[in-house]
């Protein structure tokens, strides 16, 4: 499996070792609340793990969530990415926005829920700091002072830290990541042909 664009040497080793052998497809994922309630969750599929070579995009609308409950985050953002990522076959691995696991002990977040759920590797891409994640890995990308901050389960996080710096995109944001947010916002632009299926 090829990468196009792999940017640091420790990177390239990482990704291919994630990648490993097949047809196997790397997937990052936002939901998104409208204030009219539900929520809109998005999937884009990429056919490798710097996510350069985009095969999918994948909307699903969800008219019904959990309120949000401090500490639970897990149990409302689940559902919608079930819901998104239903039938989805051969993914290698899972970017979530937030964090994998929220203090340096393994207090589960985000991630690790959805690591125990759909059985790949997860990781955490957050855009802030959060107070006891002390642990979180700082990945600083394109010319931005700002970190991301990277967390991950069922894989080391200084891999996924090397794995976020060598995605696609020139920006703080990969390419991916920007996307994603994007169509759980706003769904697909006019003209564009995502998978919606609600």
């Amino acid at each position: 499996m090829g990468f196009q664009r792999p940017c640091h040497p420790e990177g390239r080793a990482i990704l291919r070792n994630v990648a490993g052998q097949g047809e196997e497809l790397f997937v990052a994922t936002d939901v998104h609340y409208p204030e009219t309630g539900g929520a809109r969750a998005a999937a884009v599929v990429y056919a490798d793990a710097a996510f350069s070579r985009l095969a999918q995009d994948r909307i699903e609308l969800v008219p019904e969530v959990q309120p949000y409950q401090p500490g639970q985050f897990y149990r409302r953002e689940l559902p919608p990415l079930h819901a998104v990522l239903d039938g989805l076959t051969g993914m290698a691995l899972l970017v979530v926005d937030g964090y994998a696991d929220l203090d340096p002990d393994g207090r589960p977040g985000l991630g690790s829920h959805a690591h125990e759920e759909f059985g790949v590797p997860v990781i955490g891409v957050a855009k802030t700091a959060f107070r006891t994640a002390t642990h979180a890995i700082p990945v600083r990308r394109g010319t931005s002072s700002r970190p991301l901050y990277v967390t991950a389960a069922g894989m080391p996080r200084a891999d996924a830290a090397e794995l976020v710096k060598g995605m696609a995109g020139q920006y703080r944001l990969p390419d991916a990541l920007r996307r994603v947010d994007t169509l759980a916002r706003h769904g697909p632009a006019t003209g564009q042909g995502a998978s919606c299926r609600s």
